[in-house]
């Protein structure tokens, strides 16, 4: 029977495989993909501003006036520009929605990917290029929908805003969302919107196991520790050293866990994590939820490096540099140590946490940019039931999970001026993550084609 059902759901994906741009709107959505895919926008390298202008161009052949789609960048920042479009709602009590997505990408070397990262490439069921996932499926899906109205001349009730930004993926450039909200509000200006974070899992036959919805995330926020001595010559040590000063202080980072904390999102999320995995597993996270200070409850949880993190802020050494010549005793050692800070908890209460753990021989700040504190999103009904509704349509018997994001997303700069944003669930990845930041980043044919349908119904949903 397990084999019989195997086969099954391998016909059923190359069925999916075949019929894929079948319909006109499909094969629209493919030209609209492939273009942005294929258009670099990696930081430094490509062009965010000629992804955005590509869209906008789509947008007002397929009838958007000009007033209506907004293009914006910065003298300093030529490159790294996005777009807002609008599609006007009937019903003026409506507060409009925002669908969210950016368009630059990770970079991706050409020597050592399989195929060239910026061809879009089919192969054996799924498309294959850098941004083919994050977040071009979802920024191309979000700009097909807006085409798509357009020309099937629907009329929602609700305003529906369109915001395809550039800097998501780099801290230390210019980001377009953090741009949006901080000098153009009124154009994102939304009750809600819906961004990427959320999706779906398959298991290593393409079986969806569960839809997952990411009702919040945690601020990345970067930290550099710093020890400095006066040095000397190498022939003559003396116990005060920046390398062991610094050493000792990233130990003491490397030794500490921050406390478990709950919100409502990761509370669901667990309790229903319980009664699917079972055995000591699902009893551990019973008593955790229970005494979040049970520490031998934590340990088994935290056996999961993603359980680990999504129970608490986390903080990892990722850069070192120290000394300056190979006979001398160093005058300067740092390390660049990377926080994901629990929604709630502050980037200065966190600076503190790190100094204390440093001591006093390591100076600890916190690098530019500071990203606001992460504000989580309420499990509201409004938005979970429509997303619950038509999963049962699109994906019957998948499993919706809330999640929050152990990474971060530009929601984070929305959230700050009261917009609260969910990562959407729809498209499923494989259980490693599809090369996502990694070498020939991949999704699934079958996938991205459910995941337009699906996102396409939710929006009209959301809309009325």
């Amino acid at each position: 029977m397990a084999a019989l059902l195997a086969g099954l759901l391998v016909g059923t994906m190359v069925a999916g495989s075949a019929t894929a741009q079948a319909r006109p709107d499909e094969r629209a959505f493919f030209d609209l993909y492939r273009e942005m895919v294929e258009t670099n926008t990696v930081v430094n390298v490509g062009s965010c501003t000629q992804a955005a202008e590509q869209v906008a161009a789509r947008l007002k052949r397929a009838g958007y006036a000009d007033a209506d789609v907004t293009l914006f960048s910065t003298p300093e920042h030529p490159k790294d520009g996005g777009v807002v479009a609008v599609l006007r709602g009937s019903d003026a009590a409506l507060k409009p929605m925002l669908l969210l997505g950016h368009l630059d990408v990770v970079e991706a070397k050409r020597a050592d990917w399989q195929r060239d990262p910026f061809k879009l490439v089919e192969e054996d069921g799924y498309y294959y290029a850098r941004g083919a996932v994050d977040d071009k499926a979802m920024s191309a899906i979000w700009a097909d929908a807006m085409i798509r109205f357009r020309t099937q001349n629907y009329r929602p009730k609700r305003t529906i805003k369109l915001a395809l930004t550039c800097g998501e993926e780099t801290t230390f450039a210019f980001n377009g969302a953090q741009w949006l909200a901080q000098h153009r509000p009124e154009l994102i200006a939304a009750e809600f919107a819906l961004n990427e974070g959320g999706g779906g899992r398959l298991d290593a036959k393409g079986k969806r196991q569960l839809l997952a919805v990411q009702v919040g995330e945690k601020a990345a926020q970067n930290y550099t520790l710093l020890a400095t001595n006066p040095g000397g010559h190498s022939s003559t040590p003396v116990p005060e050293n920046a390398i062991y000063e610094l050493a000792d202080a990233i130990k003491a980072v490397q030794n500490y866990e921050f406390p478990v904390r709950f919100t409502d999102t990761t509370r669901a999320y667990f309790t229903a994590t319980a009664q699917r995995v079972g055995g000591e597993q699902a009893a551990a996270i019973t008593r955790l939820l229970a005494n979040p200070q049970d520490r031998a409850a934590d340990v088994i949880v935290s056996r999961d490096k993603v359980m680990h993190s999504t129970l608490r802020t986390t903080c990892v050494a990722t850069l070192l540099s120290a000394g300056h010549a190979e006979n001398a005793l160093p005058q300067r050692a740092t390390a660049n140590v990377n926080c994901r800070i629990f929604p709630g908890e502050t980037v200065d209460g966190t600076l503190a946490k790190l100094r204390a753990l440093a001591g006093s021989k390591v100076t600890v700040t916190a690098n530019q940019p500071i990203r606001p504190t992460a504000v989580p999103p309420t499990l509201d009904p409004k938005i979970i039931g429509p997303m619950e509704a038509l999963a049962k349509k699109h994906f019957p018997g998948v499993p919706l999970l809330p999640t929050m994001s152990t990474g971060a997303t530009d929601g984070v700069f929305l959230e700050a001026i009261g917009i609260p944003v969910y990562g959407v669930p729809g498209t499923f990845l494989d259980p490693d993550f599809n090369g996502v930041h990694g070498l020939n980043e991949r999704i699934r044919v079958v996938s991205l084609y459910a995941a337009r349908d699906y996102l396409f119904d939710l929006a009209k949903a959301y809309a009325g």
